[in-house]
């Protein structure tokens, strides 16, 4: 028996080191989203590199994705409280067509800046940042000393923007 409770234990610890590590892995380095430079509905060039020293909510999305409809109001409303705090929002579009984009926005009452990260770019950055299988909607949010201090795919709710927000004001 003791033996068993050995292994068992053995085994406990080992899964727990791979959790640990896996979420390690959670918290890519920023680097890729200051190596960006997305565009603005112009197509007039934005380098994400502007957003160092700052802290920042980095939301990529599509219009088409449902989940994404589901969240932008939580989104708005966090940028109307911690905007004034200072805390930048910005949409990253994972799409090509700028106008659909832009009227999706002013449909849906957007109050941040949203970019255009094309699809094909756009997927390349999820993936650098560690969204392997580029699904939508992902967030990260960066402080000011350019760390990505929280990564989520899937929606953003408001408890979990304020659990990750507050702390860094």
């Amino acid at each position: 028996m003791t033996r068993l409770a050995y292994l068992l234990t053995l085994i406990f610890y080992l899964m727990a080191g791979t959790s640990a590590a896996a979420e390690m892995e959670l918290m890519p380095s920023a680097a890729p989203v200051f190596a960006a430079t997305l565009a603005d509905f112009d197509g007039k060039p934005v380098p994400l590199v502007e957003l160092k020293g700052k802290l920042v909510v980095l939301n990529f999305w599509a219009t088409w994705c449902g989940p994404c409809r589901t969240e932008i109001p939580h989104l708005i409303e966090a940028q109307e409280k911690y905007g004034p705090r200072g805390i930048v929002f910005m949409g990253a579009a994972v799409e090509d067509n700028a106008d659909s984009v832009r009227d999706f926005g002013k449909a849906y009452g957007i109050n941040y800046p949203v970019l255009m990260a094309g699809k094909e770019k756009g997927i390349a950055l999820l993936r650098a940042l560690g969204n392997k299988i580029a699904g939508l909607p992902f967030t990260i949010v960066l402080d000011r000393q350019g760390n990505i201090v929280a990564a989520k795919r899937g929606i953003m709710t408001p408890a979990l923007l304020q659990k990750t927000l507050d702390p860094l004001l």
